[in-house]
């Protein structure tokens, strides 16, 4: 595990001073930043370097937040964090079922900023109790390595899939409900008019189930969702 000092975070922010104001003072936290103006260029570089987090702005020219997101898509397990004027849940939920781990609305604090971003860096750290290797069935996640297989073939998955699944193996045989869901993979309180577990465990399915014969995630109608490979 690296120090603070060794963490890199990817500001992609079309309005100059509020990308100045990002990098000083994440910069004084102790980070180091690299500030793309426009979503082009913040694509470029979250493909050809190695970040801890990725801060994207929604409303940019040319190529706004949404689409960098989906050209970064399964290639990438950098958390990402939404920046948008746009706060409607529409908006939060959208940046959510595209794989992102936070959306912070603005105006906001920069305490709370720092303090989003701690929660997510904290939460890519290795422990020691997630140190372990999973097999369910002809499933193998191999956590600290971040690596998936089933029957042999190796599965991209986000970095919010990721979560999702280790959820899910930790916690095998066990009725999960889509509020817990929420809270441990998301951080956030379920709302009940809210499909973004539904959706998530939707796009997670068409990886590691539907090309598969035996199906692993089982719906329990009325309450949540089951890991576990039944014989």
């Amino acid at each position: 595990m690296h120090g603070l000092d060794d963490m890199r975070i990817l500001v992609i922010e079309d309005e100059t001073k509020t990308g100045e104001y990002l990098q000083n003072g994440l910069t004084e936290a102790g980070y180091v930043v690299d500030v793309a103006a426009n979503g082009i260029d913040g694509l470029h570089l979250a493909q050809e370097m190695r970040y801890d987090l990725i801060l994207l702005d929604v409303m940019m020219p040319e190529m706004d937040g949404w689409t960098v997101m989906q050209k970064l898509g399964g290639r990438t397990q950098t958390p990402v964090l939404f920046l948008s004027a746009r706060g409607t849940l529409e908006d939060r939920l959208k940046g959510l079922d595209l794989g992102a781990d936070d959306y912070l609305v603005k105006p906001f604090s920069f305490a709370e900023l720092l303090a989003r971003i701690r929660i997510i860096l904290r939460r890519g750290q290795p422990q020691k109790q997630e140190e372990e290797i999973f097999e369910v069935g002809d499933l193998r996640v191999d956590v600290p390595k971040r690596r998936i297989e089933r029957a042999g073939v190796r599965i991209t998955l986000t970095n919010k899939e990721f979560n999702l699944l280790q959820f899910f193996v930790q916690h095998q045989g066990q009725v999960l409900s889509r509020a817990l869901i929420a809270s441990r993979v998301w951080d956030m309180n379920f709302d009940s008019d809210s499909n973004v577990v539904d959706v998530a465990v939707r796009r997670l399915r068409q990886k590691i189930d539907d090309p598969f014969p035996v199906r692993l995630i089982h719906t329990v109608h009325g309450v949540g969702y089951r890991f576990e490979h039944e014989a």
